[in-house]
Order: structure tokens, then sequence, then C-alpha cells
């Protein structure tokens, strides 16, 4: 495609997924040489090594400065720019070095003074920008000003540019939202005293703070709790800081569960096999979808705990990755039928599934993107057969009800959104924008008062 345009711009978040991603023409590369008459996931090498210019072009593209930038966007906000920072280290270790960095949506300084909330956000944002952290301080840098209107359509786009493009915001007048607390949400979540809660939204939503204050809510109640992360930056620990009686936090680390995956397999399946049938079961093991299988099984494991307490699960797969994981079981069950043995018909998208055992729960910001998005992964849920128990709207400034006339413009934006999703959600909570970042069990506990 590069000959037929100028530039390529391709949006997808700096997650692990996309790291992944970005990983597999090399590691598909390195299978095809190492294995040029076996088998994959995908089906035989032999069809695959159709693609191995294609997979090398991709990788000299990606690595090439000349050809490719990587741009990282964050908002001016700790756990935002942790994971930037993340992502840039481990982009780098792939060969994908040409990064700039564009913090987003950062308090203008003419409006710090406007009130208490104003104040507390533009120190906060002040404080984590002079705190970045290397490899990102290095990086050549842009700085985008909040904006007292969402960025949605091109002309919105086009102020993006042009300096001094917004004139100063008028107060405005709203009436905040109906109080929908996140104690009540909680309460709604403990009638069987037990079951699987997965928090589930797009990137930057807030989605381990408030998986964090349920488990923690949950805890501090009596319950005995298991909090999980996927999440490659294990953000859970920076937001707890801190221990509560009866919680229990685990991460799935993907690649030491792709590391126990492949022992295991050997040492199980490869037992009676030949020396022939080992070679080949090891270049099965050597595919690079060998991850998402043992991934598979860690998130199984840890799901299966909930029929006899409560496990809260962090950055839980979406509708497409669900699907990814059911397929991966499918074929680590043929793996297991072509050896003899009986695998289990339980994936976790079965579990998943069952309303008695779990709830589901969509985080989004009161933002056009961040709604459209939530929307987006309600439909890929409901064709995956999962209904979302419900919504929480986080970070609300309509919630808030703030001083600063750039921050009630942007609260007044909030409401139709606000009422779209209340009127679609059979439950809703809404959490106003706090004045101190919630980090630590006290204000954790807080939110859910």
């Amino acid at each position: 495609m590069t000959s037929q345009y100028d530039h390529i711009l391709f949006d997808t978040a700096p997650t692990g997924h996309t790291i992944r991603l970005l990983e597999l023409p090399g590691a598909w590369s390195q299978y095809l040489d190492a294995n040029p008459n076996g088998t994959s996931c995908l089906g035989p090498v032999s069809g695959l090594d159709k693609q191995r210019s294609q997979y090398a072009a991709a990788v000299r593209s990606l690595s090439d400065p000349a050809e490719t930038r990587l741009v990282l966007v964050a908002r001016a906000h700790r756990a935002s720019i942790r994971e930037a920072a993340r992502t840039s280290e481990e982009l780098a270790g792939i060969g994908i070095k040409n990064q700039y960095l564009v913090l987003n949506g950062v308090m203008p300084a003419t409006d710090s003074a406007s009130g208490e909330l104003a104040q507390s956000v533009c120190l906060r944002e002040r404080k984590a920008i002079s705190e970045i952290p290397e490899p990102l301080k290095s990086l050549p840098r842009d700085t985008l000003f909040l904006k007292p209107r969402n960025m949605v359509g091109v002309e919105a786009l086009r102020t993006l540019f042009i300096k001094n493009s917004e004139s100063k915001a008028e107060n405005t007048a709203f009436t905040p939202p109906e109080p929908k607390p996140l104690s009540d949400l909680i309460a709604g979540l403990t009638g069987m005293g037990h079951g699987l809660i997965m928090l589930m939204g797009k990137g930057g939503v807030g989605k381990t703070t408030m998986a964090a204050a349920i488990a923690a809510r949950l805890a501090k109640m009596g319950y005995d709790v298991h909090l999980s992360t996927s999440d490659p930056a294990a953000h859970v620990d920076a937001a707890l800081a801190g221990s509560v009686p009866g919680l229990t936090v685990s991460r799935i680390d993907p690649v030491k569960e792709t590391e126990n995956y492949r022992a295991l397999v050997l040492k199980t399946q490869g037992a009676g096999l030949d020396d022939a049938g080992k070679k080949l079961l090891e270049e099965d093991l050597r595919s690079p979808c060998t991850e998402e299988i043992a991934v598979f099984q860690a998130f199984s494991r840890v799901i299966r705990e909930a029929d006899k307490r409560f496990v809260v699960m962090d950055t839980a797969p979406t509708g497409h990755t669900l699907l990814l994981l059911d397929a991966a079981g499918a074929y680590h069950r043929e793996v297991v039928r072509k050896m003899g043995e009986t695998g289990s018909d339980t994936t976790p998208l079965s579990l998943l599934q069952n309303p008695d055992m779990t709830r589901v729960i969509i985080v989004t910001l009161p933002e056009t993107t961040p709604v459209l998005e939530a929307k987006g992964l309600e439909a890929d849920l409901r064709r995956a057969g999962i209904t979302p128990w419900g919504y929480i709207v986080n970070d609300s400034l309509a919630a808030a009800d703030p001083e600063s006339p750039l921050l009630r413009k942007r609260a007044a934006s909030e409401l139709p959104l606000i009422r779209e999703i209340e009127s679609e959600s059979p439950r809703t909570a809404i959490v106003p924008l706090q004045t101190d970042e919630p980090v630590g069990v006290e204000k954790l506990l807080a939110l859910t008062r």
C-alpha cells in the first residue's frame, strides 16, 4: 500500500496486544526458518511460507526510522505515562525506535485557578509531567491542551493545529446527573456471595482503579476476593498501594505462562512419543499461537475459582479476544485429542456466557469516543453470547459539578452521553472526577461509599 499513499496512519492503542501484533511478522519469519516442514495452529507451514517475503518486508518497515514513526499518546496522568513508558521500551526492544510523545488533554494553566477541582487537576498533571521517566523524557514531545468541546468532527480536529483556536470558555449552567454511587452497584454484586466480576473497556478509562475499588470493598465486607490482572504493566499493585485482609492479588504473565505451558505439554503429551513425535510437538509449541493458548489456560484457571469466591478481573479480554481465546481453547482440545487423551469441553467463553456466575461491567468515560468504543465492545460481547451486567461512567465532570468555566462546558457535554448509557443499561454507576488521585486502599474505599 505504500506505493498508493504519501502517508499511512494506523490508529491503535499502545497495549501489550498491539506489541504482540507488531512482533508477529518477525515471530512467524523465525518460526518458518526453524520449521520448514512442520505445522502450526494456523495450518501447514508450507502455506504460511508463501507470505515469508511479506513478513520480512513488514519487519524492515517497522524498524526503519525513515519509513515508520511510532507516536505514543498519553494523558498527563501517572498511570497513562507509565503505560506509555513501558510500551516505548518494549517497542524499542523489537526495533521500533523512531518514537514521538504527545501529551493530550492537558489542563491549561490559565484555567487552573478556577475552583478546587481545576487547581487539583492542574497540580496533578504538572507533577506527572515533571516525573516523566526515561525513555519518554528524551523523546520529542508535543502538548495538546484540553478544549471546551470534544474533538469530534473534521472542523473540531483542525483546531488542534491552530494556536489559541478556542475562545475563553464562558460559564455554563447545567444540572448535575442524579447520583448513582458505585456502592449501589457493588450491593447488587453480593447476592450469591461469590462469582466472576469482569471489568472491560478500552485503555485509559480507569478499569484498574474500578476493579481495585470493587475488590477492596468486597474484601472489606468480609468476602474472600481474588483480584487478577492480565495488564502487562501490572497497574493493580500501584492502584492499591497496600493490602486488604481477604484480598489476594495476582497477575497473568504471558511469558511465564507460555514457558509453563510448553514444559507441561512436553512432560505429559511428549512422554510417550518417539523422537519424531517429540520433534513435531516441539515444533508445534514454538508457534507464535502458543502464547494465546497458554494465556487461555491461565485465564481459565482463575475464573474457575469463582464458584467459591469473588474473582475480580482487570483488563479483561474484549469480545474479539474472547473469541480468539475460545478458538485457542478449541485448538488445544484438538491437540489433546490427537495425543489420545480427553480434554475439557469447557472454555472461558462458555463460563462467561453463564449469567448466574459472571457479571460483566463495562467501564467508560463520559466522552463521545470512549462511549462509542464501549458500545462497540458491548456489541462484540453480545455477538459472543455475553450480556453486560452494567456500566460504570468514570471520571465524570458533570457529577463533580466543577467551578471552572472550561470544565463546566465539558461537563455539560457529558449529560447526553450519560443519559444514553442510563437508558440502555440495566445498571449504571457514575463516579465523579476526584480532587485527589484515587491511589491507595483508603481512597479506593472512599470511591465505594
